[in-house]
């Protein structure tokens, strides 16, 4: 009997070992992209708009209000122009990090507090939410979503 506890307590504790062991899970997939979009967002609070646009494929999708209801393709070129266009409405625009959500190994939904001073001269604070699709290290698709 002695020897009956013994071996399932060595079972119970093995079977304890294993089952804590680490596995990969979506967050640690977060992990990967992470630091990719805190640059990306460091970028855009240093309005580096040339840098950042260096983070989409060529071939990106956008889909953002300001463009209508459809997904749309930019150039970098037409990127750098749109955010050189709003720095200039909004010379203060800065956006803050809320929190990152994994969404598999290629997708990380971003949700962010867009801050400035608009052009009537007040104060302004959006809430803002955007998927971003990454392949090869580069954004492939960026659905943002706001109310303008």
């Amino acid at each position: 009997m002695k020897k009956f506890i013994n071996f399932f307590s060595f079972l119970c504790l093995l079977i304890f070992c294993f089952a804590c062991q680490q596995k990969t899970t979506p967050t640690q997939q977060e992990n990967k992209l992470a630091p990719l979009v805190r640059q990306y967002f460091d970028y855009f609070n240093q309005h580096d708009w040339e840098k950042m646009a260096s983070m989409y494929a060529d071939s990106a999708s956008f889909l953002d209000p300001s463009f209508g209801v459809e997904k749309v393709k930019q150039s970098h070129a037409e990127f750098v122009t749109k955010y050189q266009q709003l720095q200039e409405a909004i010379p203060d625009i800065k956006d803050e990090i809320v929190q990152l959500y994994p969404s598999g190994a290629d997708c990380i939904i971003v949700e962010f507090l867009g801050t400035g001073t608009g052009p009537d001269g007040k104060f302004f604070k959006t809430p803002i939410c955007a998927i971003l699709k990454f392949k090869d290290g580069k954004i492939i698709e960026d659905l943002t979503y706001y109310d303008e």
